[in-house]
């Protein structure tokens, strides 16, 4: 956006145009994965199986998930995922392994830290009928997980609305100027 900005001032609207139009599609994307977060906590919780159909490498795992490798690696130092492992010794991530992932990036995107990450996914694997709220140790008293994600999912709405608005500024900054 900083960028979309500069572009803008210097008078390059096309540019600027096409930097928000970006900024607006990782917008959808992140809507997309918060809800599908949303789905799979849903599911945790009920108690639902997963079929175990895929088994990926760890390269193959982040780019499923659209995070670097790092990310990965970071998650699974800090005891967020423990990842088993082929007689070869290659990781392999199970189909359950990415929905946890899924969570984690879900809530890494509403800014919790690893630390109340992990402490929720301990507390939900020994008791699912576990409070969610306590353990994540929210700052507002009434949040639960599933309301972190709608609020994540409001202000990315919100955030696509200004999107929206600013393309809608430039095209007629565009025309205006150019």
């Amino acid at each position: 956006m900083v960028q979309m900005v500069k572009q803008s001032a210097s008078g390059e609207f096309d540019a600027a145009l096409a930097l928000a139009r970006e900024y607006l599609e990782q917008l959808k994307k992140e809507q997309k994965n918060a809800r599908e977060s949303i789905e799979i906590v849903k599911k945790m919780l009920s108690g639902e199986e997963t079929n175990q159909t895929h088994f990926l490498k760890r390269k193959e795992a982040a780019c499923y998930l659209h995070i670097s490798m790092d990310t990965l690696r970071n998650w699974e130092m800090n005891g967020l995922l423990t990842v088993k492992r082929r007689q070869n010794g290659y990781r392999v991530y199970t189909d359950e392994d990415i929905q946890r992932l899924k969570i984690i990036r879900a809530l890494r995107c509403a800014n919790y830290s690893l630390e109340a990450i992990l402490r929720m996914l301990s507390k939900l694997s020994e008791n699912p009928q576990s409070d969610i709220q306590y353990i994540l140790n929210t700052p507002t008293a009434d949040a639960e997980i599933i309301s972190v994600c709608d609020k994540l999912l409001f202000s990315l709405s919100d955030a696509e609305n200004n999107a929206h608005k600013m393309i809608l500024m430039l095209q007629g900054m565009r025309d205006k100027f150019s």
